[in-house]
């Protein structure tokens, strides 16, 4: 046998899909707008944004909560077109990105294994809600729910995007079918006229706080964009099914968690959505968990085989990787570990929105690391050589994240992010984005 076949050979003992986790996405291998936007559209309801928009509508009146979601709306639309151009024109994952975007191949495993842990410590959180949520609906130990939905989920991850897609065709329709129903249901018994028109019944909150919470809650996800445009065909693609994602999160489903915020007087809302009928209710709570943190995970596996390859020079397959640390959060969240942990989470939730902005000021302004990206494009290969470290860069991330962490007038994320964009933008006009050493891309098996 010759060597030429060896790695194909080889390739078939691989667990799952690779899905180019070190390398660009071909044409070939990219999908269509309608399949695209059906995966954007999954990212756009949850349970939890009906209970966003319930709060904000016992502490708001209607019209205010409107503007709030408008401006948190374009903030995030911003963010996410922005990066998830640069990941749809390269074709990479938003870690493999920051390699070429001001980070160096150092601060890029950096940025890996923030985003790493962070992503796998929500999809155990998540994870862990979904075994409350089943247990107060049928009943049974939350440890076995959690370990269901863990091992669903991570052999569902493991064969990567485009099984991740047909869930997204299954999941859209009936997801917001169901709920529609449930709702429409429920507010055809009253005057949504009045509803709109009610005062808030708690404590007022006005429209800059119920951005903040708007912008900043979903705003890691945005900047991780890159994962899922890398797989667009074209630029405008994600505009379009980005601002659809967008419209029915922030105005459809969470303008109507508004109203209904406003009708039981409450942010506990979830029960309306889940009251159709028990084994109704059921297939909303699956879908709802099922549908959001698939991606978790998978944002999670990509980026610790970014941070194994660089800093371990080990080309680990992202399928073994995905079971390991699927594996890993499955447990945890069983066992209740991951929600003491939340506020480390959150903590490290600040760190990402800076490097957006760096991504953003690099790509788009600046253009002084990003070329070779440009110029390797076409032949459809990742650039043969890469900064080792960009010290200028660890500085401005620093600089913005104890802007998010310290400064709490305005949004927070928001705040961090721009801090980030305006100093690296600054600095590298300026000449003192500089680059020290050079390291060569390593060889990435097909």
């Amino acid at each position: 046998m010759s060597t030429a076949t060896k790695p194909a050979k080889h390739a078939k003992k691989r667990i799952g899909n690779d899905d180019y986790s070190l390398r660009r996405v071909p044409e070939n291998a990219r999908y269509g707008f309608g399949s695209m936007l059906l995966q954007w559209l999954a990212q756009s309801g949850s349970l939890s944004q009906f209970v966003l928009g319930a709060t904000l509508g016992v502490g708001m009146r209607f019209s205010d909560a409107f503007w709030a979601f408008t401006l948190g709306a374009v903030i995030l639309e911003v963010v996410i077109f922005l990066i998830g151009l640069a990941g749809q024109r390269e074709g990479l994952t938003m870690t493999m990105l920051t390699r070429f975007t001001g980070f160096g191949r150092n601060g890029s495993a950096l940025v890996s294994l923030v985003i790493a842990i962070s992503l796998v410590g929500w999809f155990g959180v998540q994870n862990g809600i979904f075994g409350k949520s089943m247990n107060a609906l049928v009943g049974g130990p939350v440890w076995l729910w959690c370990a269901v939905s863990g091992v669903v989920l991570t052999l569902l991850v493991i064969y990567g995007f485009k099984y991740m897609m047909w869930l997204a065709k299954i999941a859209v329709p009936l997801f917001f079918g169901l709920v529609a129903w449930s709702v429409i249901s429920t507010l055809s018994e009253h005057s949504v006229g009045a509803l709109m028109s009610a005062a808030p019944t708690a404590t007022a909150i006005s429209i800059p706080a119920a951005a903040t919470i708007i912008a900043g809650g979903y705003m890691t996800g945005a900047v991780v964009a890159p994962d899922m445009t890398r797989f667009n065909r074209k630029g405008w693609h994600v505009l379009l099914q980005s601002s659809a994602s967008i419209v029915l999160s922030e105005y459809i489903v969470g303008m109507t968690g508004v109203l209904l915020g406003h009708l039981v007087g409450s942010s506990d809302v979830t029960h309306i959505v889940l009251s159709t009928s028990g084994f109704v209710g059921l297939i909303v709570v699956v879908l709802a968990t099922a549908k959001i943190n698939d991606w978790n995970l998978y944002g999670s596996s990509l980026g610790v085989v970014n941070f194994v390859r660089t800093v371990f020079g080990r080309p680990l397959h992202r399928g073994v990787v995905t079971l390991v640390i699927g594996i890993a959060g499955t447990v945890l969240s069983a066992v209740g570990f991951l929600q003491h942990f939340t506020a480390f989470l959150s903590l490290l939730g600040v760190a990402i929105p800076p490097v957006g902005g760096i991504i953003v000021a690099e790509y788009f302004l600046v253009r002084r690391l990003s070329t070779p990206l440009r110029e390797t494009r076409a032949a459809g290969r990742v650039p043969a050589t890469m900064p080792v470290w960009v010290p200028a860069t660890l500085a401005v991330w620093a600089a913005a994240f104890c802007v998010g962490k310290f400064v709490h007038w305005g949004i927070p994320a928001l705040n961090s992010l721009l801090t980030a964009a305006i100093l690296y933008t600054v600095l590298g006009w300026a000449g003192l984005i500089r680059p020290v050493g050079s390291a060569e891309l390593e060889e990435v098996p097909a």
